[in-house]
């Protein structure tokens, strides 16, 4: 019996059919399978045809699980044409048959107008959860190892879109899911992309499909004990100790001098009942940032300018300088230096939200370019939150919003990681583990796209550095809240 069931998703827009009849060559590759939509069955002879408008629904892969034949099930999801390299199917196949292996993927070559360049991918931690981790266009599923995860772990009956995500979670529990470090085919370089694509799980015509995505991701962190009920959830209480004021707008700042006099503006101009300050670490700017702080700082009592002794701090070391120091208030309120608050408003309507009892409080934004102007998707509010589950589908996501407030003391204790990159969302996490976050789903600031940014115009290496960073908060994160179940006694 050959080893391989090669199974291409095929649409309008891919060329699955391309890609099953360049494999169906292959001495290694069964009769192919074709998934495709009952309009646009193809004929393809030699071929197994399913006529599905969900390809990869728990329906679709439950059938293909029951009637398969070979070890190995060899998936180009997207459907898009491959060409494998000399050997490329035995080293994937090879590195499959290592003991407790469930799933295997590879590094590949782009091929762009005939140029090929090279696309490596990660490692797949056990914190790679979200659910657009990248394994590439084809990867090998171990036919038993996914038998073995419906049977133990059962996958969500029903779902139309995430069945996939659902069986590699599962997979996951019990089997490794291996990267070969090496390029072993080359496939078609994408299109050019959209800016709002990093936003494109935000957009509502998209619910549905999250939704299932919560689902199947919740039920997973069920099955390994890292799911925290609600109930556990603690409300935080701020009073006590006294604070010089009661809140302070945190800025840390880094060679802005374009746009922080504007950030600084924006935050003293807060109309509130309670006493509040604005400190903007100034992390040693080259460029006049400092100049133009020095001069606010002489003009408004309210601004502290500090300019920290540590020459090797990142963004989080500067929120730790922030919240750290003897001025800062009973509550710090986040405010990126090149964006600006909606209104003045802001600042109370957080401050108000974080005394009913809130660790943290996390507001909606407004996407703009440099001159203020609104680009697509717009508003970005996470209204996939929901007070129930939140805290746990935000170990899935690669993000919780803006802005961010938090209680004083609550960060004093816990502090942020001293980075660039993710700071804030491994400071959230680590909140919402064990207490309650609020959320206001309105546009409270304005967050400029520009080539300033930090996670602007990333390439591959940088951007691929940024999600290992992640992955890594996540995998302790799950790790962490493995450990307070276990302490609790809590069983899914």
């Amino acid at each position: 019996m050959k080893p391989l069931t090669a199974v291409a998703c095929c649409t309008p827009n891919s060329a699955g059919e391309t890609a099953l009849r360049y494999l169906a060559q292959s001495p290694l590759v069964e009769a192919p399978v074709l998934l495709c939509c009952p309009a646009g069955r193809p004929a393809m002879p030699g071929a197994r045809i399913l006529a599905t408008d969900c390809p990869f629904s728990e329906q679709v892969l439950g059938a293909l699980l029951d009637s398969v034949r070979t070890p190995y099930l060899l998936l180009l999801p997207d459907g898009g044409p491959v060409e494998v390299g000399q050997s490329g199917l035995e080293r994937l196949i090879g590195a499959a048959q290592k003991p407790h292996t469930g799933i295997v993927y590879a590094d590949y070559y782009e091929d762009e107008n005939g140029a090929k360049r090279l696309h490596p991918l990660i490692d797949y931690r056990p914190g790679s959860v979200r659910d657009d981790f990248a394994f590439g266009p084809m990867f090998l599923i171990s036919v038993e190892a996914a038998r073995h995860a419906r049977k133990t772990h059962s996958l969500v009956p029903g779902v139309l879109y995430a069945g996939l995500y659902d069986l590699r979670l599962k997979i996951s529990i019990d089997r490794q899911i291996a990267r070969v470090p090496a390029p072993l085919y080359t496939a078609q370089a994408p299109g050019g992309g959209r800016p709002a694509a990093l936003f494109d799980y935000l957009d509502p015509r998209n619910r549905a499909v999250q939704k299932e995505m919560e689902q199947v991701f919740t039920d997973y962190l069920r099955k390994i004990g890292a799911y925290v009920p609600a109930a556990r959830l603690r409300p935080y209480d701020a009073a006590g100790a006294p604070f010089p004021v009661e809140a302070s707008v945190v800025i840390p700042v880094r060679d802005r001098a374009k746009t922080i006099a504007q950030a600084v503006r924006s935050a003293l101009s807060q109309e509130t009942p309670f006493p509040f300050n604005v400190i903007v670490v100034d992390n040693h700017s080259t460029d006049g940032t400092t100049a133009v702080l020095a001069d606010l700082a002489r003009r408004h009592a309210a601004l502290r300018h500090v300019v920290p002794e540590r020459t090797d701090l990142a963004i989080g070391g500067c929120w730790n300088e922030a919240v750290r120091s003897p001025a800062c208030g009973r509550y710090a309120v986040q405010l990126d230096s090149d964006d600006l608050y909606r209104d003045a408003h802001v600042l109370r309507r957080m401050v108000d939200m974080l005394k009913e009892g809130y660790a943290m409080v996390i507001g909606g934004y407004t996407l703009v370019d440099f001159g203020l102007n609104e680009i697509p998707p717009g508003l970005i509010d996470h209204g996939e939150w929901t007070d129930e589950n939140g805290h746990n589908n935000a170990l899935r996501v690669n993000g919780l919003g803006a802005p961010r407030a938090f209680s004083t003391a609550l960060m004093r204790e816990t502090g942020f990681l001293n980075v660039s990159y993710g700071e804030d969302y491994a400071a959230a996490l680590r909140v919402c583990r064990e207490y309650k976050v609020g959320r206001i789903y309105e546009s409270l600031y304005l967050c400029r796209r520009w080539p300033g940014n930090t996670d602007a115009g990333l390439d591959l290496e940088r951007a691929s550095r940024n999600d290992v960073f992640k992955d890594e908060v996540r995998t302790d994160e799950i790790t962490a809240r493995q450990a307070v179940s276990r302490e609790a006694g809590y069983r899914p």
